[in-house]
């Protein structure tokens, strides 16, 4: 029969080391396996200058979700009257789609 256990800590009994890890070497990188960089065309065309957004905020942050008044912050509102021009990308698209009902946005007038 075995003995019962206790809960006083008793030395753990003596059993084989495991082994030592052993490093494994690195793996050279040749010039052969790494890829070449795309080569850029020298008819390229510049890049498009994208549109400006005027955004004014037009509601209050009082009341609203955390998301919606960080997405303001991110767009540079932060009082009602604040208005900020954006580039007009889809990034910026997508955070004003997260909060239309407290923005209005128009074309910015190209000076």
């Amino acid at each position: 029969m075995a003995a019962p256990r206790t809960n006083k800590a008793e030395p753990a009994p003596e059993t084989e080391a495991p082994a030592p890890r052993t490093k494994k070497a690195p793996v050279p990188a040749t010039k052969a396996e790494a890829p070449a960089p795309p080569a850029k065309k020298a008819s390229e065309p510049a890049p498009k200058v994208e549109g400006r957004l005027h955004v004014t905020q037009i509601r209050s942050v009082i009341g609203s979700k955390p998301k919606h008044r960080g997405t303001l912050r991110a767009l540079g509102l932060g009082r009602i009257g604040q208005s900020n021009d954006l580039p007009d990308r889809p990034e910026i698209r997508g955070m004003l789609a997260r909060v239309p009902h407290m923005i209005t946005v128009s074309e910015a007038k190209t000076a």
